[in-house]
């Protein structure tokens, strides 16, 4: 059976564009990039397997030479919220059968999300990655022992990353044992991360402390399963972030709402002004988020947590660092960079939020055919979490799991029925109409997406 070549346009060359044209072109897709910027159309060109347009995304000659009328998929991802707009509307009068996303930020644009979609520019998915990383970064407060938390099936399900210490009953214990030591509480460990590499476990993979895992959890059963790997759920009480940004107005809104005693740092005095108009509790401080002296005039060792969320990753990373130097045991921190993510667990930053990779995410998400659910990248798009729905006409349906060979580097994690959650065994079954939650290392996804596109038909 032939797989048809998705053909995808994408207008921007910045970070984001780059890193979904990275990945996309890796799986086989045709991507073309369009962008004015000359040095960043150079990068791409030198780097990757896509075709470049050096003009403007919005410019109509531009798109028609791209492509745009052949195209399925059409990503507006500049810096810019307006440019995004506008080129979707461009798209929408020259090939309004392409699917359109966009990327826009701006809180002001958010009370038109809808109409933006009903209307023209007929926009089928806008993405705001800020408000993705404000949603995980109140997930990781709630769970402070955690590295990573994230949601499937309507918050029903949770995967969870956390290091595993020394004391923990599981260290030194192989997966293939679980069963007998834990029973029907065990976690399903869906991923092991050793030594920066990413590891699918099977039966005889032995789990060792400093090893961070990725589990998958009932929501209901969770606080059962961090009590076995030595871990607590503690409320949060007060926070402290760095940075009055977008993604800091977005998270003490949030935090207001919860109750939680909040304080800002920021730098800029004007933007002090405007948040103080804005907020009703938090209390917002004019000064430098990595000064020592105003940390500890703050008793900033006393807060339950800090989230380092400036626009620069160097402060961030610093901003953590002091924090944990003065007692803070939860510190969260914003990071944009890609190569800085092997090095970070190395100087103990570990809760780490990054609105790039949450942009990619929820592009992926929308890009796979089919009935994908969700799409979650992580440690710095080296493994995915891909959530679908497992049609009739799936190959891997009505039989045993151990009569299927998943590519190496996946791993069925899930399945859902109803109001079942399962965890799968060898003798298992999918059913059509289940939902699956499936783990795959970077260099799986593609074999994996030409299996499942003939089996499981959700790519």
């Amino acid at each position: 059976m032939r797989i048809k070549i998705v053909k995808i346009i994408i207008v921007g060359a910045g970070e984001v564009g780059y890193n979904i044209a990275n990945r996309l072109s890796s799986e086989s897709k045709r991507v073309t990039v369009i962008d004015k910027d000359k040095s960043a159309i150079q990068r791409l060109a030198e780097n990757l397997d896509v075709q470049t347009v050096t003009a403007s995304g919005s410019n109509p000659k531009a798109l028609i030479e791209a492509g745009i009328k052949d195209a399925e998929i059409f990503l507006a991802v500049t810096d810019s919220d307006e440019i995004n707009l506008l080129t979707c509307l461009m798209v929408n009068l020259i090939s309004p059968t392409t699917k359109k996303l966009a990327r826009v930020r701006n809180s002001d644009f958010d009370p038109y999300h809808e109409r933006f979609k009903k209307e023209n520019p007929h926009i089928d998915t806008i993405i705001n990655p800020e408000i993705e990383v404000v949603n995980t970064i109140r997930k990781l407060m709630e769970v402070p022992g955690a590295v990573d938390v994230g949601d499937f099936v309507d918050g029903r399900v949770k995967y969870v990353g956390i290091r595993l210490d020394s004391y923990s009953p599981m260290a030194g214990m192989k997966l293939i044992d679980f069963s007998s030591k834990f029973g029907e509480d065990r976690p399903l460990i869906a991923a092991v991360i050793r030594s920066n590499e990413v590891i699918v476990p099977r039966g005889n993979t032995q789990i060792q402390a400093g090893d961070l895992i990725y589990f998958i959890s009932e929501t209901k059963k969770l606080k059962k399963t961090l009590n076995l790997f030595g871990k607590k759920i503690q409320p949060v009480r007060n926070a402290l972030i760095i940075g009055g940004g977008r993604i800091g107005e977005r998270l003490a809104k949030m935090l207001e709402l919860d109750s939680i005693k909040t304080k800002i740092i920021e730098s800029d005095i004007n933007r002090c002004h405007y948040l103080s108009e804005k907020m009703n509790k938090t209390v917002i401080l004019h000064g430098d988020g990595s000064d020592q002296k105003l940390f500890r005039e703050e008793n900033v060792g006393n807060s339950d947590v800090v989230v380092s969320a400036t626009n620069d990753d160097e402060t961030n990373i610093l901003v953590s660092l002091l924090a944990k130097n003065l007692g803070v045991q939860t510190t969260i921190t914003r990071i944009e960079k890609s190569n800085y993510f092997p090095l970070l667990s190395t100087i103990g930053i570990e809760k780490v939020v990054s609105p790039r990779l949450s942009a990619i995410s929820s592009i992926l998400q929308e890009v796979r055919k089919g009935k994908v659910l969700s799409d979650i990248s992580i440690f710095g798009e080296r493994g995915e979490f891909i959530e679908a729905v497992a049609l009739e006409s799936s190959g891997i349906t009505d039989k045993p799991l151990k009569r299927i060979s998943f590519p190496k580097g996946a791993i069925l994690a899930c399945i859902i029925r109803e109001t079942n959650i399962i965890i799968p065994k060898g003798d298992s079954v999918i059913k059509p109409g289940d939902s699956v939650i499936i783990f795959a290392v970077k260099a799986a996804v593609k074999k994996l997406e030409k299996l499942l596109t003939v089996k499981l038909d959700f790519f």
